[in-house]
């Protein structure tokens, strides 16, 4: 009745549900809180891959942790929100997110295991200041 791929697939169904519901009753912080942890896993799967040799499987890793950087990290930064103490510190963050990416290409185009290491020491720094947020101010 149901093969070991049912079971993957209903599980991997049961997970995105998950994934899904996560988000859609998670707060702004907690959203941001769930792409840094998605961008984190992206480079440890390329980490993974990369020591293995596979190089499409790396690529894609990369590719993927670089989307959520760029079309989540870096388009929810908001200088108009920030106001104008807040403006400086979007540009710069914006600045850190495109070294970072700017490292994940080399990564994988070099196969250069130090700038995958330096992106995601940067973007640990970034994540761990930002959950340091929540413990500050709970709830919000």
């Amino acid at each position: 009745m149901y093969t070991p791929h049912t079971y993957r697939t209903g599980a991997s169904a049961y997970a995105q549900v998950g994934v899904e519901t996560g988000a859609m009753s998670a707060s702004p912080h907690q959203l941001i809180c769930l792409l840094f942890d998605g961008a984190k896993t992206a480079l440890a799967m390329a980490r993974h891959h990369m020591a293995r040799g596979d190089v499409p499987a790396k690529g894609k890793a990369i590719s993927h942790a670089i989307s959520i950087i760029d079309g989540g990290l870096k388009a929810s930064l908001d200088a108009k929100a920030a106001g104008a103490g807040g403006a400086e510190l979007v540009g710069n963050l914006a600045a850190l997110y495109d070294y970072i990416n700017q490292r994940l290409l080399r990564a994988n185009l070099r196969n250069d295991a130090g700038a995958l290491d330096e992106a995601d020491r940067l973007l640990e720094n970034v994540a761990s200041a930002w959950r340091e947020i929540d413990v500050v101010r709970p709830g919000h």
